[in-house]
């Protein structure tokens, strides 16, 4: 498992409880719990309710770019997004859809060097 350093990283001066819960309960005790959800399943679960709540900036991506690493294909993804489309808007999931084409876009870049 990562230790997950980005609360305190990036808050942990200003509001360092929060970091605290963000680093060492969101991300240290909730998504280890793989044994009640894979990091699949969650990666999947929390790009949806990002594109239902229209939060598509940096967080969004951070957390395509995790579901990449877990396994989630393009394909997948595409699909994903199309599926979430009907209940979250479609103008979010324009939105995600050109976050995710640029996601996976950098690996397909990394073999064609």
């Amino acid at each position: 498992m990562v230790k997950q350093t980005a609360g305190r990283d990036q808050l942990g001066e200003f509001a360092p409880k929060f970091a605290e819960l963000n680093d060492d309960v969101l991300f240290g005790q909730v998504w280890s719990r793989e044994d009640k959800l894979s990091l699949r399943d969650r990666s999947l679960v929390t790009i949806c309710v990002f594109m239902g709540k229209g939060m598509v900036d940096s967080s969004l991506k951070y957390h395509i770019e995790t579901a990449k690493k877990n396994g989630i294909t393009k394909e997948e993804m595409a699909e994903i997004i199309t599926h979430a489309a009907f209940y979250a808007g479609w103008p979010n999931a324009w939105a995600v859809f050109n976050m995710a084409k640029e996601v996976y876009a950098d690996k397909e870049k990394k073999l064609e060097v």
